[in-house]
């Protein structure tokens, strides 16, 4: 037992570097010297044998829910992932995306949003993401203009929020599903609007900062069509459906159905060459050769991909032992004591936790640490937390997500952010300035779980309605344009102090629409909030619209003045 854990320990760091075997370490070390510590952080400790069977041959340690889900569920869709890549899917989205939206202002980070939402949902990796899309989208956001700062910046941001993007979602979404006993299409389910809300509000941003530059889009002449591009790339989108149908209407277990998505992505890999050479005219048997060869090593490259995935989950599993000696209750006991017992404390307490634990942990050991110690808490917290008599329980789900969205945010965290490493060195501009500019960038990602914790609606829980569903969604998106705007200070022109504050305030009521009806209405009508909220957003609209008119107009009068002058 001894030996296997120094054997993975030193694995771990050969793969993902120190970090993760240091906190081990540290875990470890707090077993055996806990007694010796003063009284506030003692711990009663455990035998050296009581230890190695706990870590090596219990469910609660090394081979444990983490390992077991990456080595049966991960591992497949982390193929699957790579295989569609190697296959073009990645070159793929990016070109239609292009196709699609580079016309349009600042298109070109448009669709750098739309290519990193597309790859993220089979990729599950940021830092995949940024080299796959943004070896082609970066360069062409500098050449329209955007500072190499903001492009990779952008494209880091696009990227980061991959993994929150149903279907796939990362190796975490999956692990998420059995700690919390449900399907993983329900964590899928609960994890949709906040992800494609937060793109949207992302396409915002990338919209606004091209108002600030004053950019426009790329000349239709150089835009790839977007009918050619579907119609050549359309092959690609079948195995995507088939993984889509297998889980959704089939129900069939996540293995099952992206094994059989890897079943069909693998025929067309073969048959792909050789249907482009029958096209040409080439050697059909040399094209068959390459179809057998380019599948075996993208299945291979995706098992090397695996390698960081499984250990960080394997060594997690270390710690997740280490709690369930009783460890985690001497610190969850430690941690409530430090947030006073306030659940606002202890949310942000376990953000702040999640952040500093992602720069030099893979987003899966982060969540499997996070949610081993502050979930739980957070969720016994909020009982008791009422709103106008009514109370607000916050189910285990959106606690882990919770947990999930930091850890991720922590890519492009300065100074470790690894995604924005990525894209600063594709964008050769200075890292820390892109992980700052990143995080900026994601403030909105981080301000979605904590509404989230407290608004269920948000996750869909309990709502199995297609209008309302499509109602929540438009909302949320709504919020997240509402706080885009108000932290990138610009709407239709620059925002004033009063128009940030109304934006706001508009934010708060659309994520969380009980605060304002529960005042006025039974609670259980709180749909009548965000009519409140639309209200507000439509102020700052308005205003900003007379404000924008008006300096058009004046801006137009000068313009004439201007050359009357000149003429006389």
């Amino acid at each position: 037992g001894v030996i296997l854990i120094v054997l993975m320990l030193e694995a771990t760091r050969r793969v993902l570097g120190p970090a993760l075997p240091i906190i081990c370490g540290a875990f470890i070390a707090y077993v055996f010297l806990g007694p010796y510590l003063p009284d506030v952080v003692a711990f009663k400790g455990a035998t050296l044998s009581r230890f190695i069977s706990q870590i090596t041959m219990d469910t609660q340690g090394i081979y444990g829910v983490p390992l077991h889900v990456s080595a049966t569920v991960v591992f497949l869709f982390v193929m699957f992932g790579t295989m569609l890549d190697r296959a073009g899917g990645g070159a793929f989205f990016t070109r239609l995306a292009i196709s699609g939206l580079g016309q349009y202002r600042g298109g070109a980070a448009k669709a750098a949003v739309v290519s990193s939402a597309l790859s993220g949902m089979v990729s599950g990796s940021s830092i995949a993401n940024v080299v796959t899309t943004g070896t082609f989208t970066i360069p062409l956001m500098k050449r329209l203009g955007y500072p190499a700062t903001k492009a990779a910046a952008i494209e880091v941001a696009s990227s980061v929020n991959g993994q929150l993007a149903p279907p796939v979602m990362g190796a975490a979404a999956f692990i998420i599903a059995e700690y919390v006993n449900v399907p993983y299409v329900e964590v899928a389910k609960a994890a949709a609007i906040p992800a494609f809300a937060s793109y949207i509000a992302l396409l915002w941003i990338t919209h606004i900062e091209a108002c600030k530059l004053g950019l426009r889009g790329l000349p239709k002449k150089e835009l790839p069509k977007f009918f050619v591009e579907l119609k050549n790339g359309l092959h690609y989108l079948i195995p995507l459906a088939v993984l889509i149908w297998e889980l959704v209407v089939e129900m069939h277990s996540a293995e099952l159905s992206v094994f059989r998505a890897i079943i069909v992505l693998a025929i067309i890999m073969v048959l792909q060459p050789v249907a482009i050479a029958k096209v040409h005219d080439a050697d059909l048997w040399a094209a068959f050769k390459f179809g057998i060869k380019n599948t075996l090593n993208s299945m291979a490259a995706g098992a090397n991909n695996m390698a960081g995935v499984a250990l960080a989950t394997a060594s997690a599993g270390i710690i997740v032992g280490c709690v369930s000696l009783g460890l985690g209750q001497q610190i969850t006991s430690f941690v409530e004591a430090l947030s006073m017992g306030n659940i606002f404390l202890m949310i942000l307490i376990t953000a702040v936790a999640s952040l500093l634990l992602g720069m030099g942990l893979p987003t899966t050991a982060n969540y499997i640490i996070m949610a081993s110690l502050t979930a739980p808490v957070i969720v016994t917290l909020a009982t008791g937390l009422t709103l106008h008599g009514q109370e607000i329980a916050i189910p285990l789900i959106a606690a882990h997500l919770f947990c999930l969205y930091f850890g991720i945010l922590a890519d492009d965290t300065p100074p470790v952010g690894l995604a924005a490493y990525a894209g600063a060195a594709i964008a050769k501009a200075n890292p820390i300035s892109v992980g700052v500019q990143g995080f900026l960038y994601d403030i909105r990602t981080a301000i979605i779980p904590v509404f989230f914790l407290f608004n269920s609606d948000i996750l869909l829980i309990g709502i199995e309605s297609l209008p309302v569903s499509l109602m929540i969604f438009a909302m949320t998106g709504l919020g997240m344009v509402a706080v885009s705007s108000a932290i990138q200070g610009w709407l239709i022109d620059k925002v004033n102090i009063l128009e940030r504050l109304i934006l706001v305030a508009a934010t708060v009521v659309l994520m969380f629409p009980a605060l304002i009806s529960g005042y006025v209405l039974p609670y259980e009508q709180r749909w009548w909030g965000y009519l409140v909220g639309i209200a507000l957003f439509g102020i700052a609209f308005l205003s900003q619209k007379v404000r924008y008119g008006a300096k058009k107009k004046n801006t137009a009068a000068a313009a004439e003045t201007d050359e009357e002058l000149a003429v006389s």
